[in-house]
């Protein structure tokens, strides 16, 4: 008998995003959509499309997708964000594998193929960026972390071949807007991990140092700049998204006020 699939959402005014990654997902048994407090679109446009959707407060990352696992009931689960979408291809490879009267135990990384300001970047590290996105229900969880968060398993874990549509960002705005947010949840991570820069060297080690070695190393050495304009970009300010999380961590440490924002 085919195993059925729930596809979990998280969301916080989506609705610029939502109607591809909905299109690409209409075919699953189960869309749960966990949404915390959007105040555009993003309700109508989901309970259009026939998905189940809820609303709480804000968690954390980790937090709000665990919870939107929990509130699925598909055999198994599919875990996206709201930018992303699946391509043809991933489509017909994850229909295939459920299709099967017993498919094996095995929880699944997605290759995802990001896009900055609509550009795809295939070098410089940004390809294949595989993720664990596809499990059997009450296998994976994600790990909780301020950012950048992580899915874990007991499971073997495989690659699919298929892979995600990720539209970043579409803007050097919404971009700059979102690496300040994420930067300061960073910094407060490093003060927690006594990972902080405390003195002159440290600082000028990992807010100055590693960001340029980081540039080189991706733009130079793994070939971003084969991206053109919109690599040289990405690049860029990926370098000064790790300045910011350490001098802002620097700043924690030194005044011992954590006054940067929570995340959302």
């Amino acid at each position: 008998m085919p195993q059925s699939l729930s596809v979990v959402l998280i969301t916080l005014n989506e609705a610029a995003n939502l109607p591809r990654t909905l299109a690409s997902i209409g075919w699953a048994e189960e869309i749960v959509v966990l949404d915390s407090g959007s105040t555009d679109e993003t309700e109508q446009m989901a309970r259009a499309a026939g998905a189940r959707f809820f609303s709480e407060p804000w968690r954390g990352f980790a937090a709000q997708k665990n919870a939107a696992i929990d509130r699925t009931t598909g055999d198994w689960i599919l875990s996206l964000d709201a930018d992303e979408e699946l391509s043809p291809a991933l489509i017909a490879e994850i229909q295939q594998l459920l299709a099967q009267e017993n498919p094996l135990q095995t929880a699944y990384k997605i290759p995802r193929l990001n896009h900055f300001l609509g550009a795809p970047l295939r070098h410089g590290g940004y390809w294949p960026d595989p993720k664990l996105r596809l499990f059997p229900r009450g296998t994976a969880r994600f790990r909780e972390r301020a950012v950048h968060e992580t899915m874990e398993t007991q499971l073997p874990v495989v690659q699919l071949k298929g892979h995600l549509i990720h539209h970043c960002y579409a803007s050097l705005d919404e971009y700059i807007e979102h690496m300040n947010r994420y930067s300061s949840a960073a910094a407060r991570q490093l003060v927690a991990e006594g990972r902080a820069p405390r003195t002159q060297t440290a600082l000028l080690a990992q807010a100055v140092l590693n960001p340029a070695a980081t540039f080189v190393y991706n733009y130079f050495v793994r070939g971003g700049f084969l991206d053109g304009c919109a690599g040289l970009l990405q690049h860029l300010n990926h370098s000064a998204y790790i300045h910011w999380k350490y001098v802002k961590a620097w700043e924690l440490a030194r005044t011992k006020t954590p006054h940067i924002h929570d995340i959302a």
